[in-house]
């Protein structure tokens, strides 16, 4: 029975996890205005696994959070 309890906990946390909607670091970087160029980096990233052939993407995800910076 304490077996099951805790499979259920786990399940519950995890569930309450997906309700509370995206990654802690994806809302952070919403908040700066530059998710959709980090979600390209991550995207470029994901296909060709090697940072180096992303620099384009890298640049454009660095200006728009130096704008940002500049802005506060």
């Amino acid at each position: 029975m304490a077996k099951a309890g805790h499979a259920w906990s786990r399940a519950a946390a995890e569930q309450s996890e997906a309700e509370e909607g995206e990654d802690p670091l994806d809302a952070r970087i919403a908040r700066t205005g530059c998710l959709e160029q980090h979600r390209q980096v991550q995207e470029c990233m994901a296909e060709r696994q090697d940072w180096r052939h992303c620099q384009e993407e890298l640049r454009a995800f660095g200006a728009c959070m130096a704008r940002r910076q500049q802005r506060e």
